[in-house]
């Protein structure tokens, strides 16, 4: 039996020096979780159009109450700074610093190709970094998941919608989205 190479893990510094001296670039499609290099799946037009009425319609919501952020990175910890498609943030000045796990009031994640790894391997991380809530827009299953109650990595509460249903946040319970929104099934 082999016995397996170990891995070498990068920090959040190492990973954003690698940004810095071009090694990764604007437009490369990655992300670091838990100290790996992730390249994130492309986009197809279900996936840009589901996020595109969720983020008018979470922005409508949110209005100067708190910060919406599109598809940019939030930091974790010292080993993982993903970029959620969405994440609904504190109002304050990010500009010396990415928000972290306290400035992050709920995520959501479109997904079709990459739902197993969405849901298997990012929500965990944010519920261990405590992250209130969750979202999973799960484009192949066509339902909308709320995970809330982060405790030991998980979440321990999940509610599903379908299309006609509407989901309330727990977090921002003036928050609701319709199903259909997230799924890119209206407009």
């Amino acid at each position: 039996m082999a016995t397996p190479l170990p891995r070498y893990r990068f920090t959040v510094a190492e990973y954003e020096r690698m940004g810095e001296a071009g090694i990764l670039g604007e437009d490369d499609r990655v992300e670091l979780l838990a100290g790996e290099i992730i390249e994130m799946s492309p986009t197809g037009p279900v996936h840009a159009y589901s996020l595109a009425l969720l983020t008018n319609h979470v922005a409508a919501w949110v209005g100067e109450t708190a910060l919406l952020s599109v598809q940019s990175p939030i930091r974790l910890d010292d080993a993982s700074e993903p970029q959620p498609d969405l994440a609904v943030l504190r109002q304050r000045n990010y500009r010396a610093a990415l928000p972290g796990p306290a400035d992050v009031l709920l995520v959501i994640e479109v997904a079709d190709s990459s739902r197993d790894y969405d849901r298997a391997t990012k929500l965990p991380r944010y519920a261990a970094a405590g992250i209130p809530e969750s979202w999973l827009a799960d484009l192949v299953a066509g339902v909308l998941e709320r995970h809330s109650e982060p405790r030991d990595g998980l979440y321990r509460q999940i509610a599903i919608g379908r299309p006609g249903d509407t989901l309330a946040s727990t977090v921002l319970p003036a928050l609701a989205i319709p199903v259909s929104v997230a799924l890119g099934q209206s407009g």
